[in-house]
């Protein structure tokens, strides 16, 4: 399974009356825990990165990581851990844009330093990206 969308992952949150825990990460050892975690409970969950943690611990490095623990899940517990991999606050479209084409599944638009009217734009620019991408907008 792997990467989802949280589409998806609410639709069934939703229907099975449970909550999905969000995190956000920016190193190996913090991903390692709350996956090992999300693996001994079987279940899903949101890896967040921000924008700083994102410029701090470099988009390669971070996506590697998740993919090691989603094919740890698979070796070792032998299911399929879904996850979505979200952008936390991300501020300008260039920032998304990135995110979206390097294999984010939902991204969030913060345009709230802008006027209405830019936020409006920018939100509205995000969106047609991402969703032509199959990526989730908050």
């Amino acid at each position: 399974m792997a990467l989802v969308t949280s589409t998806e992952m609410f639709k069934k949150a939703y229907n099975g009356g449970y909550a999905i825990g969000a995190f956000n990460v920016n190193n190996m050892e913090i991903i390692q825990g709350i996956t090992e975690a999300a693996i001994e409970k079987r279940a899903p969950l949101i890896l967040q990165v921000s924008k700083g943690a994102r410029a701090y611990a470099k988009h390669v490095y971070l996506m590697k990581l998740i993919e090691a623990a989603i094919e740890d899940a698979e070796q070792t517990a032998g299911f399929d851990l879904p996850i979505v991999v979200h952008l936390d606050h991300g501020d300008t479209f260039e920032l998304c844009k990135s995110c979206i084409d390097g294999g984010f599944t939902s991204v969030m638009i913060d345009g709230s330093s802008k006027s209405f009217e830019d936020n409006i734009a920018l939100t509205r620019q995000v969106v047609e990206y991402a969703h032509d991408h199959g990526v989730v907008v908050e």
